[in-house]
């Protein structure tokens, strides 16, 4: 297996927004390719160009040195070409087994679907992340039963079962945890070994450097670097991405001592909190407190902001202002002055379909009255695209249009325009870039300066030690440690997170 794919001056262009203007890159079988650069800076629309999702507006794409047209991905597909997007194409109520075979099935007679022989398929697929799963999945199992780790596995496994001389990772490792991260890494490095090509999107850096062969850079479109990653620093990529040097800056929203912010009002209480993944979780946030929730991922996070949010099923107590509450669907929450900002933005938190406008409004369309004040309304979500610094052609442009960073500002922004007290966060900066990074910190900054009591969950370890006042570290479903002062570290929030005692009070 031999073969290159060259993108040579590729545009493209979304109304009038410009997400690539002059995009190159260069992939050949048996390496690793680290595309980098912010979120707009044209990674997933590139990768969507090469894929035939999207058609490009100029330029040229070359395969083994003969111009090639990719018009769809059925096109790519035949040509080799897969990839794993950022957000995942999984169709819930279908099996496993379906969802990876969809459209190419093995047939008997009669065109009749060879159901033992789909299954055998899927199985030999899925023991490549045999130990990294909660247990061993059957192809029949319907994938609205999976976690989200457990979809991007198996988003993974739909990709490479067309056996692809080229595969594209677009942020396919920010849903998974450590131990499926590893095995995902064996797997590249054996695909590369066979003779296949890898471009590898990721906004780690350590993983850019463990896993990539060489890196090419995209800024505003634009290739602005290429070379071997043996070659570069991880500042000298940074400044490559984004013009300039230590744009994300982790600031402590609250510099008080401890016995200053017991003076404050105790907003959020938590006793003996219980689901199917949290056993007797007990904490208290006051006003105004930035607490981060830790651990490896599917400890519990997620249940315990869901809970709050009344979102699913627990046991135990929750107070907001010393009063017991139980909410039962989150519009209870919505009016108690709470709101969610979940990091599965395609799934939990926009209409890609609608407008920017409408995403920005949802919560709130009811306070624009009947007939609608659409001139008030249009004010409104512009004032928060500007506190947000949104990127976007137009209000009336899909949200479907901005890049990833850019949605992710809607999701936020939608619940600016209410105001709440409390925002819980599940993981909102997963697949965002070191820039939005910066200005979702500041974010931070300022809603508690305001006095807003936030509970954030974040599989960043550096965000967590580098924001918060305070850090739950959540292992198999219990509080390890509360980590806050000089006992939060990065070496204490990690041994907590793996469940060995190393500094703090459980």
């Amino acid at each position: 297996m031999s073969a290159a794919l060259s993108a040579q001056h590729v545009v493209k262009r979304y109304g009038g927004v410009v997400a690539l203007s002059d995009a190159n890159l260069d992939i050949h079988s048996g390496e690793i390719l680290a595309l980098i650069g912010a979120n707009g800076s044209g990674k997933s629309t590139i990768s969507k160009v090469i894929n035939g999702v999207v058609d490009l507006d100029g330029g040229q794409l070359l395969l083994d040195g003969k111009l090639v047209r990719i018009t769809s991905p059925q096109v790519a597909k035949h040509l080799g070409i897969s990839t794993v997007f950022q957000e995942l194409s999984l169709i819930p109520q279908m099996s496993i087994a379906d969802n990876i075979w969809l459209t190419r099935e093995p047939l008997k007679s009669f065109k009749v679907i060879n159901r033992k022989l789909l299954n055998q398929k899927t199985e030999e697929l899925l023991s490549l992340f045999d130990g990294t799963l909660r247990t061993k999945f059957k192809p029949d199992l319907p994938v609205s039963a999976l976690s989200p780790d457990e979809k991007q596995i198996i988003e993974i496994l739909k990709a490479i079962s067309i056996d692809p001389w080229l595969i594209i990772l677009d942020e396919a490792t920010a849903s998974l945890d450590n131990r499926q991260v590893e095995r995902l890494f064996e797997l590249v490095r054996q695909w590369k070994a066979k003779g296949k090509a890898v471009i590898f999107i990721s906004h780690r850096m350590e993983e850019i450097f463990r896993i990539a062969d060489r890196f090419s850079v995209l800024r505003n479109g634009k290739t602005v670097g290429e070379g071997d990653i043996k070659d570069i620093t991880e500042k000298e990529l940074i400044q490559l991405m984004i013009e300039r040097e230590n744009v994300v800056q982790f600031t402590k929203v609250s510099a008080e001592s401890e016995s200053q912010s017991r003076t404050k009002s105790v907003y959020l209480e938590v006793e003996n909190l219980q689901t199917e993944t949290l056993h007797g979780v007990s904490f208290r946030v006051h006003e105004g407190e930035l607490v981060g929730v830790g651990g490896l991922r599917g400890q519990g996070q997620r249940d315990l902001l869901l809970s709050i949010f009344g979102d699913i099923p627990f046991h135990g107590n929750i107070k907001i202002k010393g009063q017991s509450i139980h909410f039962h669907h989150p519009k209870d929450a919505i009016k108690h002055g709470i709101a969610l900002v979940p990091g599965e933005r395609a799934r939990e938190g926009l209409l890609y379909i609608r407008t920017v406008l409408e995403n920005l409004l949802l919560p709130s369309w009811n306070k624009y009255g009947f007939p609608l004040k659409i001139r008030k309304a249009k004010e409104d979500a512009a004032r928060v695209g500007d506190r947000l610094n949104l990127v976007m052609a137009s209000l009336m442009d899909p949200v479907s249009s901005l890049s990833g960073g850019n949605a992710q500002k809607v999701v936020i922004g939608k619940w600016l325009l209410r105001n709440p007290q409390c925002y819980l966060l599940d993981d909102p900066t997963k697949g965002v870039d070191v820039n939005t990074k910066a200005e979702f910190y500041a974010l931070l900054t300022n809603l508690s300066k305001e006095g807003k009591t936030i509970l954030f969950y974040s599989s960043d370890d550096d965000e967590l030690v580098g924001l918060c006042d305070r850090v739950l570290v959540l292992h198999d479903g219990i509080i390890r440690a509360e980590l806050k002062g000089r006992t939060l570290t990065k070496e204490n929030l990690i041994a907590a997170s793996l469940g060995v005692s190393n500094g703090g009070e459980a």
